[in-house]
């Protein structure tokens, strides 16, 4: 079994320290943590030749899972991967605050010396990456081993997948700052919407509206409204002709009823704010091809994942917050 060495974590602490541009007493803006982040996720992968975005996706999932799950501590550090105590100290060591690391590994557990000083301290940043690469280095640094890791560690199949996603985003842009949003059509078109979340549907049986619904022009286009990566697209009996795209806040943004997609749009493609991926349409409430049963709009739904189930929320006041800022971006420019 391969683990990082102290020489090697030494080497990395010297040549690689930590930005001390930041002052540590300072409340952190988001791009300063970014970058704190980023510089922690760089130097793990000089360490152990894991590519820093891996890191950074895992440590993004879990963040997320944070922010939403009661049964979780919020995040109070810059790095956000949760290790109980039990976990970190191994199921059958007897003191669940053990900081030595030859005892914790006796006792199998996670828990690991990242920063070289002999301690095994589950609130220390590098310390806990150090643990997440140690069991990733079990099975190898290529991307099907890293697959296989993640799934040996979260043990769902959709944990993998939106951490996979969450690694190509960050490939491609090769920064953390990817926050931005577009209202899902162009502010010159003409357009209307109200807030219908949680209205009564009886089309197919008794049910909630899960969405907002944009009224405007067949054809009209439609945008990513975040940068994400394609999870599905297809038809549905209900949304016609559709699109889902996770962004990394595990947001998952549903575009229905659309007249099309994007030409050479495919699932697994990162995307971004503003990119076009379909048309306005009146598509849906029937077998494949079925359009015209209601006025053409776009059905736009949001839902977020908490690492066991996913639930609907309401788009509206999203929805205005991004028409709001891209209309001041626009008066600005």
């Amino acid at each position: 079994m391969k683990k990082i060495s102290f020489l090697i974590l030494l080497t990395v602490l010297i040549l690689f320290p930590l930005s001390d541009s930041i002052q540590a007493n300072e409340p952190l803006t988001d791009e300063q943590r970014n970058q704190i982040r980023k510089e922690l996720f760089q130097k793990m992968q000089a360490a152990t030749n894991i590519p820093w975005y891996y890191f950074a996706a895992i440590d993004q999932y879990e963040r997320n899972l944070r922010f939403v799950r009661k049964d979780l501590p919020k995040p109070q550090m810059e790095i956000s991967i949760h290790f109980s105590e039990e976990k970190w100290a191994g199921i059958l060591n007897p003191n669940k605050q053990d900081t030595n690391p030859m005892t914790i590994a006796f006792f199998n557990g996670f828990g690991s010396d990242g920063n070289g000083d002999g301690k095994a301290d589950r609130t220390n940043n590098e310390d806990i990456l150090a643990a997440m690469a140690n069991h990733i280095l079990k099975f190898g640094t290529e991307d099907e081993h890293i697959r296989m890791a993640l799934w040996n560690y979260y043990r769902r199949d959709k944990a993998v997948g939106i951490i996979i996603g969450n690694t190509k985003i960050y490939k491609q842009y090769q920064t953390l700052n990817l926050n931005e949003k577009s209202f899902p059509l162009p502010l010159q078109h003409d357009y209307s919407y109200k807030n219908t979340w949680g209205d009564a549907r009886g089309w197919g049986g008794r049910r909630i509206h899960e969405g907002t619904d944009i009224f405007a022009d067949y054809g009209v286009p439609v945008r990513s409204t975040c940068y994400g990566i394609i999870e599905m697209k297809g038809w549905n009996r209900y949304g016609g002709w559709r699109i889902g795209i996770r962004d990394i806040n595990n947001t998952y943004h549903y575009f229905a009823h659309l007249s099309g997609f994007a030409k050479d749009l495919k699932v697994g493609q990162v995307v971004e704010p503003g990119m076009l991926i379909g048309g306005v349409g009146s598509t849906g409430y029937g077998p494949p091809g079925t359009s015209g049963k209601f006025p053409p709009h776009l059905h736009f739904g949001m839902y977020k994942d908490n690492g066991s189930t996913e639930w609907s929320f309401d788009p509206f006041p999203h929805l205005k917050q991004w028409e709001r800022q891209e209309k001041l971006k626009n008066r600005n420019k």
